[in-house]
């Protein structure tokens, strides 16, 4: 048994978590060191009490470590930890770092430029379409969007980011090979092939009311802040963004209707001092970082290689038909041919690279361009 093999065999003790596992390592020095302890010496560490004390000295008989690593390999999945390059980095900030993470895809550095989008199960047509518009942007500009795969909110979210051709992240409140709720399953195929579907949960863990809140806890710690698009007063997305506070993460709201209930846990964010949040551009300047102007100026040899500065074709369309002078967006939608809500979207992305500006009037110009003039 390694170390991995180790942490997988804790994970599936029953009592302990990752607060008392930390405990434990700091008592013990590794994994392995843990598992072979007897009784009397866990329970004489700080906070462990006689009952994880039993289970972790009786895990051979209640865990099945060889069948857990079957699993793993038979269903394809990656197992993390936090001595792993791969774990998320901002995850492993917060107070209770998952022990491992069962990871189907891939995750990926830029994965550090996360931001959550999360809301209610029960939801509106304007909820889903909002979460929908605003992940698109976010991915399209190559900010990774998690969510938690769930019905609602979650599920235009992660469509919104797959649309965009972008990276989005599905944190499940059970083990990985289950699919919860079961419409999900080819959207979760998805997410895996575009993205990551992870979890702290060993195989076949069902859900339960338990499991969700931990689950949110790693959708709030990954993320560089959470977007709460649509949500009552007593919606499990409030319960993230509250994390999120805790763990010192930025909170974002979307604004609803005054006479809708599901507006209302929104509504209350922003009351408590949520940044208010109207479109993407609101969330992108919390994170201007992740965007820094260049160095200099383009010049005009520049302009000749702009395919190599990563712009999609439809990026550089619209670059082209930008100048020095101010032209209006609803011109850049007649010349280009494209439609007005990719235009919007293709606009925010050469905005967030430095390459354009938006004036008064909707109306933009070329950055390079106005350098030169």
């Amino acid at each position: 048994m390694d170390a991995k093999e180790a942490l997988i065999a804790l994970n599936l003790v029953e009592h302990l978590g990752p607060v008392r596992l930390r405990q434990l390592l700091e008592h013990f020095g590794d994994a392995l060191a843990i598992l072979r302890a007897d009784r009397p010496a866990l329970a004489r560490v700080p906070g462990i009490g006689a009952e994880t004390a039993a289970a972790i000295a009786d895990w051979e008989r209640t865990v099945d470590l060889t069948a857990e690593l079957r699993r793993i390999q038979d269903y394809g999945c990656e197992v993390l930890t936090a001595a792993d390059s791969a774990y998320p980095e901002l995850l492993r900030q917060i107070y209770d770092p998952p022990i491992v993470l069962y990871v189907k895809g891939r995750l990926d550095p830029k994965d550090r430029n996360a931001v959550a989008v999360v809301g209610s199960r029960r939801t509106t047509h304007y909820g889903q379409e909002t979460a929908r518009k605003l992940a698109y942007q976010l991915a399209y500009v190559g900010v990774t969007v998690v969510s938690g795969g769930a019905r609602g909110i979650d599920t235009a979210a992660h469509q919104g980011a797959l649309a965009a051709k972008g990276r989005t992240v599905a944190v499940l409140g059970t083990g990985i090979n289950l699919v919860f709720p079961p419409e999900n399953r080819d959207l979760f195929e998805r997410i895996a092939a575009q993205g990551a579907v992870l979890t702290q949960f060993p195989f076949n863990r069902t859900p339960d009311k338990q499991s969700f809140p931990i689950r949110n806890r790693i959708v709030a710690g990954m993320t560089l802040g959470t977007v709460v698009v649509e949500a009552d007063l007593n919606s499990g997305a409030l319960i993230t963004a509250s994390m999120a506070v805790d763990q010192g993460r930025q909170v974002f709201a979307v604004p609803g209707r005054i006479d809708s209930p599901l507006s209302k846990g929104c509504h209350d964010l922003v009351k408590k001092g949520a940044k208010l949040c109207e479109s993407a551009e609101d969330i992108l300047s919390e994170f201007e970082y992740l965007f820094p102007p260049p160095n200099r100026s383009l010049t005009p040899a520049d302009t000749r290689v702009l395919p190599a500065l990563a712009l999609s074709e439809n990026e550089q369309t619209l670059l082209a038909l930008l100048t020095a002078e101010a032209t209006p967006v609803d011109d850049l939608i007649r010349r280009s041919g494209l439609p007005a809500s990719a235009v919007s979207v293709v606009l925010l992305g050469l905005e967030m690279k430095h390459l354009v500006r938006q004036l008064p009037g909707k109306c933009f110009v070329r950055t390079d361009a106005l350098d030169r003039g």
